[in-house]
């Protein structure tokens, strides 16, 4: 995290539920060798925090259907969860005034992007 990161708009609570869920599906998703990266920057008036896997990946047809309670893209191992939590996540984050947008991470992977008003 940069030192001069500027302060930013979020509960912390709902931003801490958000954060770890990301990170969990990124840890649970990446390759073993493969660290999870989380980063921030600011451009404007808004702030980004990155959660960045090497992972599969999603498919870009279903970069939005992730967001949808109860998608867990084919994968049937109801012990890691239900699907709910990136729907939450985009709930909580919108809550707050942000949004979560996901993308592909250039060399393969998915980068999940929690972007936040910046204090006034």
């Amino acid at each position: 995290m940069p030192a001069d990161l500027p302060e930013f708009q979020a509960d912390p609570a709902l931003l801490e539920r958000v954060l770890v869920n990301l990170m969990a599906n990124a840890v649970r998703y990446s390759l073993e060798a493969e660290p999870v990266l989380v980063t921030a920057s600011w451009h404007g008036e808004r702030v980004e925090l990155r959660v960045i896997d090497r992972g599969p990946g999603i498919p870009t047809e279903a970069h939005e259907r992730v967001f949808m309670p109860f998608q867990r893209l084919g994968d049937r191992d109801n012990h890691t969860g239900v699907g709910l939590g990136l729907a939450l996540s985009r709930g909580l984050t919108e809550a707050m005034g942000g949004t979560l947008l996901l993308e592909d991470t250039p060399g393969g992977g998915l980068t999940m992007t929690v972007s936040l008003r910046r204090a006034p």
